[in-house]
């Protein structure tokens, strides 16, 4: 695909939050950004005026927008820092190491402790975070302190040392905040229970705690102890409403190469995430056009050599949707649930986001491209053998069996062609009869293209069940066009698709681009239709009105209509207004039978 321009880039960004950043001609990475709204933010730089000489200085240096889609304003915050750490793009305010985020740490010793940090050290240890707020981590420390008693010293609280009786107890025991394990007051497995509620707080699994909480509240209260059963609220208040995990944070996933593939009938587009101690630092999807019918896994093979060799990667485990065959001693992890496979989400939603702002700069920059892939993907999933460059769809409109009438909407190339619509009165039937109105229509229309030598549709679409598909295909069986033209009915209820012969119905994702077209195509009939049948009902019953009165023929009426608009003006113009318009004797008929009408 031809390079775009930053506006038609702008124009194809999505509404979400994320990280964008910004490269010159050369490629180069000028910027990174964090936004709640990535369209709307990037706009800005370009819609407003810069007052600051550096800001109008990039604007003019962009060539080209990338941006990485995450779940939250925090997640982009986290990820912004990551980026600008690790590239130092030469607009951004730099970053020092020792500016990093905090975490909570617990410790890998015996009688773990539980504390923050800035250093992650590879011991063993558990790393919680990163919080974009030390308020919160000293919140979330002071309710685990609250709740559970912990050391807070160094000591090496061996088992050895403890039955020796090298430590005495500290003020912290004294203060009810430890429970003396220094001296053996306080089991190891007692204490890693604690640990193990702990370890589930941080992850955002309030569950025990909060029913702790709430027990402990409930019995302050019992003993009228209402100030601190309200201190032991407010800690409730607080963790209902802290969310403690971010997707993008679990430090034990680290030097993990992560790769998604979504794909079409001609392109597939590969999503690659390098993951650092649980942080996204790089992000690229790369786009494959397919030359024949190659497989996801073929393409996702071909796409992990390619990526890893251009960015150099040197990470042993790789995570993926499905199997694949990779270079030995790689590791490859299918994740299944949890933070590996909240990942992998991301990876896909971010190549999905790719694939979406390709659709619309195509459709944009590459009409032609975009109906033929719309056309390439409806014959896949209807299962025709042609592309529906073509498509005719039939709806019945009647009201308790009043003016039925039917609408026939055509489409080509996916786009409707309104040139070619057409509506019917319905002539050979009798009463609120669907079936029959619609073998009626069907036949009619086709019977007219047959004999004018007009081109066909490659698709007829009926709207309703089976009852309504069964008759249409008596038309097309009397004027021998079944099995020449694929017809389907589509139902409203679960937007089932039904074919000929078939008793199972089609069901397709609701996001499917193929379902779209189809139900943009019955609401137009449905419209079409609904329309007609309105103007009908108008129009017979101001005829009606007119057309009753001895003397008053069709003419007549007609020039009324056109000088007063309606029936209403009619009824209320003047015996000298009417005379106007149609002579003393007609206006003279016309008032007496109106006042007539007045009068019982």
């Amino acid at each position: 695909m031809p390079e775009t321009s930053v506006t038609l880039q702008i124009a194809t960004l999505p509404n979400d939050p994320g990280v964008y950043q910004y490269y010159d001609k050369e490629d180069t990475l000028l910027y990174v950004g964090k936004a709640k709204n990535i369209k709307k933010r990037v706009s800005s730089y370009f819609t407003k005026q810069q007052d600051n000489a550096r800001t109008r200085l990039l604007v003019k240096k962009i060539k080209k927008i990338r941006h990485i889609v995450v779940a939250s304003e925090t997640d982009a915050l986290l990820l912004e820092n990551n980026l600008i750490k690790k590239y130092q793009p030469r607009y951004n305010v730099m970053l020092k190491d020792d500016k990093t985020y905090p975490w909570i740490c617990i410790k890998n010793e015996r009688f773990p402790r539980v504390f923050s940090t800035r250093r992650l050290i590879k011991d063993g240890s558990e790393y919680f975070g990163p919080y974009t707020s030390m308020k919160t981590v000293h919140t979330l420390l002071e309710l685990i302190k609250g709740l559970y008693p912990l050391r807070t010293c160094n000591y090496d609280l061996s088992e050895e040392k403890i039955r020796a009786g090298k430590y005495k107890l500290c003020l912290e025991y004294h203060l009810g905040n430890c429970a003396g394990p220094c001296e053996g007051f306080f089991s190891e497995e007692a204490y890693q229970e604690n640990i193990e509620a702990i370890r589930n707080i941080l992850k955002g699994n309030f569950k025990d705690s909060l029913g702790r909480f709430k027990k402990q509240m409930k019995v302050l209260a019992k003993d009228l102890m209402f100030e601190d059963a309200q201190r032991v609220k407010e800690k409730i208040d607080v963790l209902e409403n802290y969310q403690s995990k971010s997707t993008i944070v679990n430090p034990k996933i680290n030097n993990v190469d992560v790769f998604s593939i979504v794909s079409d009938e001609s392109y597939a587009y590969v999503n690659y995430l390098q993951i650092s101690y649980g942080s996204i630092i790089r992000s690229h999807t790369l786009e494959i056009r397919k030359k024949l019918d190659e497989t996801d896994k073929e393409l996702l093979e071909l796409a992990v050599v390619e990526l890893r060799q251009r960015f150099q990667s040197i990470c042993k485990e790789i995570y993926v949707p499905f199997p694949i065959d990779t270079e030995a001693g790689l590791k490859v992890h299918i994740p299944k649930a949890g933070d590996k496979k909240q990942i992998l989400d991301l990876s896909v939603r971010n190549a999905k986001y790719f694939r979406m702002e390709r659709f619309k700069q195509a459709k944009i920059v590459d009409p032609n491209r975009h109906e033929n892939r719309i056309m390439a993907q409806m014959k896949k999933d209807l299962r025709l053998s042609v592309e529906p460059r073509h498509i005719e769809c039939f709806d019945n409109s009647n009201i308790q069996g009043t003016h039925p009438v039917a609408a026939c909407v055509v489409f080509k190339n996916g786009k409707p062609s309104k040139k070619d619509y057409r509506k019917f009165n319905i002539k050979t039937v009798a009463g609120p009869d669907d079936y029959a109105s619609m073998e009626e229509v069907v036949y009619r229309r086709y019977k007219r293209l047959k004999e004018e030598e007009q081109p066909l549709p490659q698709l007829i679409i009926i709207d309703g069940g089976k009852g309504q598909l069964s008759s249409a295909l008596k038309s097309l069986e009397r004027l021998d066009l079944r099995g020449k033209i694929a017809i389907i009915g589509i139902a409203k209820r679960l937007e089932e698709l039904f074919y000929p012969d078939d008793p199972i119905p089609l069901y397709l994702d609701k996001k499917s681009e193929t379902l779209k077209i189809i139900q943009q195509l019955r609401n137009e009939a449905h419209r079409f239709g609904i329309t007609f049948h309105r103007d009908k009902r108008s129009k017979d019953a101001l005829n009606t009105a007119l057309e009753t009165i001895p003397g008053i023929g069709e003419k007549t009426v007609v020039a009324l209509l056109k000088h007063f608009k309606s029936t209403k003006r009619i009824t209320q113009a003047s015996f000298e207004e009417l005379a106007k318009i149609v002579g003393s004797s007609r206006a003279k008929k016309i008032k007496l039978h109106f006042q007539a009408t007045e009068d019982t």
